[in-house]
């Protein structure tokens, strides 16, 4: 009876935390809104002054992105699979947040203009946070009773939704973020950063979930009764579309790049709806097609060839080409010739192939490649002394960190959701060879025979110099057998 009131009292403690920490965000907004946004050094027809950006704000940009693109999407997926550190790490991630909210609001240095496109999004993920939280605490408190019965379900399903959204509107943030800082996509260039922005995004976007769905997601595509050439020829087929129709101002001259950008269009549209025919057999059971890897290898060559002003523009352009293209023809090999195409490497959706793993990762690094050759960047490069090839190093470098953290993501998300298999022993560390990519030959074969054989003759296959060596029943030969068939 006792400690019935000490539970009860630590379990409103930790249900309370996350209030403490809404209430002291409600005690910083008057500071933050109280601090005046000069933009008296700001030059006519400029977004930014040329102050450098000091201290205070350079804090601001790392605390934002380690609480927003770190402990967040982690936070999420400790939740998905009902951690008990989803709370602590939830509430860590907002405590940051609402610190680098308020050192936004505190920096000197560098101005900028009132209406510029990261300020005015703060208002609106910072109301998403504001009643992600809110639900967070309603969820905490367990109410279940009378009509709290019934709001409690929608309650958690909103809290699912806005959680897994949240990745997604902190990364939009951030880039705007970045384009802020530095003042960029304003006037005349507002239509090429969309373009660079949505598309690299896209790109990067389809890397993510090619790894999902490699990692944890096999046996959800197979529950569908769909190969997974049709979701992605059903989604080239639409952007294909919303292409054809937007890559050109209609009853305007065609300028520049409005001829190639329609085209690949069309050819997204036209391909992705034979892509949606080919995804099933005569039969209608589930068939893998080439033809989202061949528009991979046909937009990739086509962006190679994209004319450019800048030298290392267009080298930008050309590497962001030749990446596209290999994530397209390592897609077609992926799964014409190593999964000769199977669903995937083994029936349990559990295995995978090394070389499964490449076509995700140059998605990650086309999109990177993608998002940074926009007409400032790569003005801003070329006047920093930088060449191209240290650049797209960089930009690599920067795919490697993000497939590094989708992964890591993954791993936390599928060792909490899946029952761990116990580990076999393996007889001198060696698996052997593999019968059809899951259970090695040799450990398979020598379980089958355990307890089968008698003392005698396991003594007799242990002594392959004798005369009746081989007609003992050695797992040797059957090894070999096995291998060889």
């Amino acid at each position: 009876m006792d400690g019935q009131p000490l539970r009860m009292k630590a379990k409103f403690a930790l249900s309370s935390l996350p209030t403490a920490f809404l209430l002291a965000l409600i005690a910083l907004l008057p500071m933050a809104s109280a601090h005046d946004h000069s933009s008296s050094h700001i030059e006519e027809g400029q977004t930014i002054s040329v102050d450098p950006i000091d201290t205070t704000l350079w804090v601001h940009i790392f605390i934002q992105m380690f609480a927003w693109g770190v402990i967040f999407p982690v936070g999420m997926v400790l939740g998905m699979v009902k951690s008990r550190w989803h709370v602590p790490v939830q509430v860590a991630g907002t405590a940051l947040a609402i610190l680098g909210y308020a050192l936004g609001h505190m920096h000197g240095g560098r101005e900028f203009r009132h209406s510029n496109v990261h300020s005015k999004f703060a208002s609106p993920i910072s109301l998403v946070l504001f009643v992600q939280i809110l639900m967070g605490i309603y969820l905490k408190l367990h109410l279940e009773k009378g009509i709290n019965g019934k709001i409690r379900r929608f309650v958690k399903i909103g809290h699912g939704i806005v959680g897994k959204l949240l990745p997604v509107l902190s990364w939009t943030q951030m880039l705007f973020g970045g384009i802020t800082a530095l003042g960029f996509c304003q006037g005349e260039h507002v239509g090429q950063c969309l373009a660079h922005f949505i598309m690299g995004s896209a790109f990067i976007a389809y890397g993510i979930l090619l790894t999902i769905l490699l990692v944890v997601g096999q046996l959800w595509i197979r529950r569908t009764g769909r190969s997974q050439e049709f979701f992605d020829s059903a989604v080239i087929a639409a952007w294909g579309v919303v292409n054809t129709f937007t890559e050109h101002r209609w009853g305007t001259a065609w300028v520049k790049n409005d001829w190639q950008h329609t085209a690949m269009g069309i050819i997204w549209w036209a391909a992705g709806l034979a892509g949606v025919w080919l995804s099933k057999d005569r039969d209608g059971r589930p068939q893998r097609n080439f033809v989202p890897g061949f528009v991979l290898l046909l937009t990739g060559w086509a962006m190679s060839a994209h004319p450019q002003e800048l030298m290392i523009s267009a080298e930008t352009h050309k590497m962001f080409g030749y990446t596209l293209m290999a994530a397209g023809v390592t897609r077609i090999i992926e799964i014409s010739f190593v999964l000769r195409d199977r669903p995937g490497q083994s029936e349990g959706g559990r295995d995978s192939n090394s070389f499964q793993y490449i076509p995700p990762f140059l998605l990650y690094a086309s999109g990177f490649l993608f998002m940074g050759a926009t007409e400032e960047q790569m003005a801003l490069v070329a006047g920093s002394g930088m060449d191209h090839v240290a650049y797209i190093l960089i930009l690599y470098s920067l795919a490697f960190l993000v497939f590094l953290f989708t992964c890591v993501l993954l791993n936390v998300y599928d060792r909490n959701s899946t029952p761990s298999l116990p580990n076999k022993d393996l007889p001198n560390g060696r698996l052997g060879p593999r019968l059809n990519g899951n259970v090695p030959v040799r450990d398979a074969q020598e379980f089958e025979l355990e307890g089968l054989m008698s003392d005698d003759e396991d003594d007799a296959a242990r002594r392959p110099g004798e005369e009746d060596g081989l007609n003992s029943p050695s797992t040797l030969g059957k090894n070999s057998d096995g291998v060889a068939r």
